[in-house]
């Protein structure tokens, strides 16, 4: 099952994605509120879902909204891919490496992303998104998949002088608008192995990220227990899980991001998520 969040009359509204088009789950009095929801809540709404009870209406009419809308926790896993680390000259790491994002750096799908004057070193990364659907306290590997509502598409967007500036990378990352999430949440039932997964980042159309997320170096299901024993992971919470080879850092004379690139990240199974970047002006 696909879930979708969008703008509507009525504020953020929630959609399922179908064949044909996006219904709204209010609309049919299927579902009150926004994705995601806690797992029990979405095997529930599985189960009510039969033929649209109301009309279809494309995804791409849509302003769309980020699949999550007010996280307790944004948790990065940085330097998580094999031939990543390897692309950065840096030693495959033996713990996880993690740092934060705020509420402030979520974006959509579709949205404009200002990039600051305060830097020009900007980099994309594609990242499997995950969203916790079940709190999560000191989880095992072999139960840690069972917290987890869905899966999308995530772009961890960096600002390489500042994150490098100091020896805490979260200041090049922390930017408003900084992690587009979408644009839909794939559930668990839709994508059985989060380990199996292409994943891709194109700017203006060519290929810059192409991999898979079975080079990660830990698994989805090792991070979520590996973090769980440090928090309580609640319903809602992001937890985005590094990049693979192929970004601009990782580049001798990188050129990197500017004001008109369009990036989209590409991952099977979870849609493309689309951004158009610009200046600072053009926001306002």
């Amino acid at each position: 099952m696909k879930l979708v969040n969008f703008h509507g009359s009525e504020g953020i509204q929630a959609g399922v994605v179908r064949e044909g088009g996006v219904e709204d789950l209010a609309a049919s009095d299927l579902w009150q509120g926004p994705a995601p929801v806690a797992l029990s809540d979405i095997s529930a709404l599985a189960a009510k879902i039969g033929a649209p009870a109301s009309p279809l209406v494309p995804i791409e009419s849509l302003r769309l909204a980020p699949v999550v809308v007010a996280p307790e926790k944004i948790i990065c896993v940085g330097l998580n891919y094999r031939r990543h680390a390897v692309e950065a000259n840096m030693p495959i790491p033996t713990t996880p490496v993690i740092f934060g994002k705020f509420a402030n750096s979520l974006s959509a799908s579709g949205n404009h992303i200002a990039l600051p004057t305060v830097d020009f070193k900007y980099d994309y990364e594609a990242e499997l998104g995950v969203i916790i659907g079940r709190e999560a306290r000191d989880v095992s590997v072999d139960r840690a998949l069972d917290s987890v509502a869905g899966y999308c598409c995530a772009n961890d967007l960096s600002a390489r002088g500042t994150q490098l500036a100091t020896s805490q990378w979260m200041i090049g990352k922390m930017f408003d608008g900084f992690l587009p999430l979408g644009p839909f949440l794939a559930t668990t039932d839709d994508i059985p192995d989060p380990q199996a997964l292409g994943i891709q980042c194109r700017v203006n159309g060519e290929i810059r990220q192409s991999s898979s997320t079975s080079d990660m170096i830990f698994s989805v299901a090792e991070i979520i227990a590996f973090l769980s024993r440090h928090a309580t992971l609640k319903p809602g919470d992001v937890i985005i899980t590094g990049t693979p080879e192929g970004v601009l850092m990782g580049h001798k004379t990188p050129i990197w991001l500017k004001p008109g690139d369009e990036v989209a990240i590409d991952i099977a199974g979870l849609g493309v998520l689309t951004n158009m970047l610009t200046t600072e002006e053009a926001r306002s």
